[in-house]
């Protein structure tokens, strides 16, 4: 099988785990939302610490990391409160979309922060896909909107993190950049948890706890995913979270998107594919050219 094939199947993979985190996180019911987080992150710290005692690497990284590291973990903890927060407010795809802008986000920080150049087509795709959230969202600036706009400032968030990461590179391990994530958001959210802790039944500690697992798996899928292959080639197949979480949606909890949420879904994956394709036609140009040059000479 090529790499790139691997990839493609690890990050099916992973969106699958993270729909199914979503599912959970909100199966589990009126526990609040600091709480959720904390318990989803204690188990990816249990199973990351695992990999890394393993592997005899590193709990908290590298000296010379721990501003990288704590910055993406920083980011990445409000990022995934703001996401639980959608996710028990919104119906499910719709919580899911608003948290896929991350990637286009991610070209925009990028840009500011990295000053990497961002190409004419990244551009229209960016701003089809903003119109897009604008569907979903429907902003009527009322206490409705609170909700939506959580789950855009996740995608904020999350996208921050993921810029972050892009400077941290193979400085780290994948294990121990989880583990770090993990224990920190454990650690900050821990407080508050037990100062509002609200007793569950045991429903409720098992669908947490599965929500857990199952963000370890879409966590490890997505990183051993671009290893495998550029985040450009393969990231469109990590779209499929939004199909896995539209049919929870219906069959779990009965709630079906409106039309012009689906409008805003068709309109944001079909920025993030024009740009796969663009990307995929100059990787060829570029091979094409490469190879002609290798003929001359």
């Amino acid at each position: 099988m090529s790499d790139k094939n691997k990839g493609i199947i690890l990050l099916l993979l992973s969106a699958m785990g993270f729909s199914l985190m979503a599912a959970f996180v909100k199966l589990s019911g009126d526990v609040p939302t600091v709480q959720k987080t904390m318990f989803r992150n204690a188990v990816s710290m249990v199973i990351a610490f695992g990999f890394v005692k393993y592997y005899k690497e590193r709990l908290f990284g590298k000296k010379e990391n721990q501003k990288i590291l704590l910055l993406r973990s920083s980011l990445g903890a409000i990022g995934i409160v703001l996401y639980f927060y959608a996710i028990d407010h919104l119906v499910l795809s719709d919580a899911d979309m608003l948290n896929k802008m991350s990637p286009f986000l991610t070209i925009i920080f990028a840009a500011i922060f990295l000053k990497e150049h961002v190409r004419r087509f990244q551009i229209v795709a960016i701003l089809i896909a903003f119109a897009g959230t604008l569907f979903i969202i429907k902003p009527e600036f009322d206490v409705e909107t609170i909700p939506y706009m959580a789950g855009f400032l996740s995608a904020v968030f999350a996208a921050g993190a993921y810029t972050v990461l892009r400077v941290l590179g193979s400085k780290e391990q994948f294990y121990t950049v989880v583990f770090y994530f993990s224990f920190f958001t454990t650690m900050i959210l821990l407080p508050f948890v037990l100062i509002f802790y609200e007793p569950m039944s045991m429903k409720q500690w098992i669908y947490l706890l599965a929500a857990g697992v199952f963000a370890t798996v879409g966590q490890f899928g997505i990183t051993v995913a671009y290893k495998y292959a550029p985040a450009k080639e393969i990231s469109i197949f990590f779209y499929s979270t939004v199909v896995y979480s539209a049919l929870i949606s219906i069959v779990l909890f009965g709630q079906i998107p409106d039309m012009w949420s689906i409008i805003g879904y068709i309109a944001i994956f079909g920025a993030s594919f024009y740009m796969f394709l663009k990307n995929n036609y100059d990787n060829k140009k570029l091979a094409k050219i490469a190879k002609e040059k290798h003929q001359h000479t």
